[in-house]
């Protein structure tokens, strides 16, 4: 699995937990290892123009997901899995930061960008939560990898819950 993660948004964040839950995710969603991402990391400013131009909507946002090839997961254990171009993930630590202090369950501006890697994974791989039935399969399936990441490293405590809009 190629995973590039590039943070051009001056502030520090952990890299490496970002590049591993990607990776996890992938993974779990039987991905082909031979595809590719791109995780960038930008300030709020440079997420709000894109939240502009590809959205229409003021404001910076916390997660965007741009798909290339539009890959999908292989819809039976059996089969093999396509690769190619995932696409890219923007992550925005500045809105992971306040999302993180005020969710029902306090928890990181790390913790809350593993959170927003996967559910970006998750709408590169088709996933929205727009009707009722697709937040409740996509937020399960979001919890269920943070869970199960964060249990292989062992962290103890409760994990992010969903923040994200």
């Amino acid at each position: 699995m190629s995973i590039d993660v590039n943070n051009e948004s001056g502030t520090e964040v952990d890299e490496q937990a970002v590049l591993d839950i990607a990776r996890y995710a992938l993974a779990r969603m039987r991905i082909h290892p031979l595809s590719e991402l791109s995780v960038i990391v930008v300030d709020a400013d440079a997420m709000e123009q894109l939240h502009i131009q590809w959205m229409d909507l003021p404001g910076p946002t916390d997660v965007m997901s741009f798909p290339m090839d539009e890959l999908r997961p292989p819809s039976k254990d059996d089969d093999e899995p396509p690769q190619g171009l995932l696409g890219d993930i923007v992550l925005c630590p500045e809105v992971a930061q306040k999302q993180g202090e005020e969710a029902d369950t306090q928890h990181s501006m790390d913790e809350e960008l593993q959170l927003l890697t996967v559910h970006g994974v998750l709408h590169l791989l088709g996933y929205d939560h727009e009707e009722p039935d697709e937040k409740a399969e996509m937020f399960g399936l979001q919890a269920a990898i943070v869970d199960g990441w964060r249990a292989e490293r062992g962290l103890t405590g409760p994990s992010p819950a969903p923040t994200v809009s």
